[in-house]
């Protein structure tokens, strides 16, 4: 499955399901690990997701039903991973 979308509104429930289940910050190393160029490369499992949680995942072997594979293009890296994930000053206060 390809969903294209266009700036941040695209990823806002991604964004707000990681507030909401408090990974901000294991979200943020996982994603600055995941830059591949102008890229952000990483897997979420599928059961979680389905659940509507959010899961790293690598890309094969740890979901029975195999990972969710998301690429998502940016000019901005650092930038929209800090959106996402908030930047350190932000998670302290959480």
């Amino acid at each position: 499955m390809i969903i294209e979308g266009k700036n941040e509104p695209s990823l806002e429930r991604f964004r707000m399901i990681l507030q909401r289940d408090r990974i901000r910050a294991a979200a943020r190393s996982v994603l600055r690990r995941s830059v591949e160029g102008n890229r952000i490369v990483f897997y979420l499992n599928k059961q979680a997701a389905y659940a509507g949680h959010i899961s790293f995942s690598a890309p094969e072997g740890e979901s029975p039903l195999g990972p969710i594979h998301v690429i998502v293009e940016t000019e901005h890296p650092d930038r929209l991973i800090d959106w996402l994930a908030g930047q350190r000053e932000e998670r302290r206060g959480e």
